[in-house]
């Protein structure tokens, strides 16, 4: 018997598990009738840990205590504190997949060690390293790292047939991402990836929170920015809000006794419009335009040539991401599948694939980011030492090797060290510097000696 590999989207706000049992994608319940698992750390009074909800539930009355949105720390090296202790954020995100492994080997009677965990597509290789750290810490052997918008591309397409071109628009709580994929003859394949992973609902209920610290600034003299407990319940307003905000033209942003003025308590009351909410976080839904124009500029595809869009991610639920993608694209998005839930069924999709079982569609993956070495070259008018030279460019699909031919700088060079970066500055030291290593032993020869690099 195969061994099960589960598809797990380990997400900023909220996180899935999935399988493929008899041939089909099954989203499993972490709790009855719920297949959307929190991505909050919490401990309790006791000492106890909390995951999920109990630690979401936790988070407004001892934020101190609790731990959310650790997503855009991976790939940090500063700590994360948490009821008075330090952790790594793998260490955190390691508890929310520990947990997912939990209650999928409690659905399946197995015992699971094998996963695909999905990651945004311009997550840094420091990021996507910080992942399968944390896939090992929970005890699982990270099989594959890929896309979110490439594994919602796969969920999307397993019930599809038929040649077209899609936009992925991948909007979740912390990050975004939009790819451009070719959905061919059982491939999905990506032609160009863009994003933010520093963009996402976490940032339109920020816009919600300080519209209500400020309303409560004007209305009480009181600033609230101190106070974490009174911030947290705020928080949790504001995203309530939001949600109300997707499918009401009103909602309500209340809280009773967030904290006391002068012995007497302060609530807050206030309602909020959808167009006063919109006006809020325009400019985020426009930042994330332009990022679809740059995506299909680097798959060479104009706007008509996009058959359908694909929407992934609870803020995709935004009736003003829906509609200004519609004007801008001139397509009604697509959302016949969950978008919260697409991603983990993607990721199963190619669990199974990898466990050997018969699934309809074929991954082909791209790097999101150019990858290269530095080498002394001509740098606005000089010779500079640090020019960026691309070996394996943004978009390119993967695995792939790359070769690139570099010459000594001086007779008798017997050693050269390469810097690894990743990016897209002609400057490499305005890159992100990835990795180093020294060759040594080379043979005394005269300067332009050739050095072949490989990546």
């Amino acid at each position: 018997m195969t061994e099960t590999i589960i598809g797990i989207d380990l997400g900023t706000t909220n996180s899935e598990v999935a399988v493929v049992r008899d041939g089909r994608v099954e989203v499993i319940e972490v709790a009855p009738g719920v297949r959307i698992l929190p991505s909050v750390v919490g401990v309790a009074d006791d000492g106890t840990l909390l995951v999920g909800e109990a630690a979401r539930n936790q988070y407004v009355l001892h934020p101190e205590r609790s731990v959310r949105s650790i997503k855009r720390r991976m790939g940090e090296l500063g700590a994360v504190q948490m009821a008075g202790k330090d952790y790594s954020a793998q260490e955190i995100s390691a508890m929310i997949l520990r947990r997912l492994r939990e209650i999928a080997e409690a659905h399946t009677s197995e015992t699971l060690t094998r996963a695909v965990i999905t990651v945004p597509a311009y997550f840094s290789d420091a990021q996507r390293q910080a992942t399968r750290e944390a896939g090992e810490i929970a005890g699982l052997e990270v099989m594959r790292i890929i896309n979110e918008p490439t594994a919602a591309a796969l969920a999307y397409e397993s019930c599809h047939s038929g040649a077209r071109k899609a936009l992925v628009y991948d909007l979740g709580g912390g990050t975004f991402d939009v790819s451009v994929v070719n959905l061919e003859s059982d491939v999905v394949e990506v032609l160009a990836s863009h994003g933010n992973n520093h963009l996402g609902g976490d940032d339109f209920d920020q816009k919600l929170v300080s519209f209500a610290v400020e309303h409560l600034r004007t209305t009480n003299t009181i600033d609230l920015r101190d106070n974490a407990v009174a911030m947290a319940r705020l928080q949790r307003a504001a995203e309530t809000a939001k949600i109300t905000l997707s499918e009401q033209p009103y909602a309500s942003l209340s809280e009773e006794y967030l904290c006391e003025k002068d012995g007497v308590p302060v609530h807050l009351s206030l309602e909020i419009s959808r167009s006063e909410y919109e006006d809020m976080i325009e400019p985020f839904v426009a930042e994330t335009l332009a990022a679809v124009h740059v995506a299909l500029s680097g798959a060479g595809l104009t706007v008509s040539e996009i058959n359908e869009i694909l929407l992934v991610g609870g803020a995709t639920r935004t009736p003003l991401v829906q509609r200004r993608l519609e004007e801008e694209l001139g397509l009604q998005p697509r959302a016949e599948v969950d978008p919260d839930l697409c991603v983990a069924m993607g990721a199963a999709i190619q669990a199974a694939v990898i466990a050997g079982a018969q699934a309809p569609t074929v991954l082909v993956d791209v790097t999101p980011y150019t990858f290269g070495t530095s080498a002394m070259g001509p740098f606005n008018g000089e010779m500079y030492p640090y020019c960026f030279v691309p070996l394996i460019r943004k978009n390119t699909p993967i695995p792939v090797s790359r070769s690139e031919g570099f010459g000594t700088l001086f007779d008798g060079q017997t050693r050269a060290e390469i810097n690894v970066y990743q990016g897209e500055d002609p400057d490499a030291l305005n890159n992100i510097a990835i990795g180093r290593f020294m060759i040594e032993g080379l043979r005394d020869a005269p300067a332009s000696n050739p050095l072949i690099t490989t990546f």
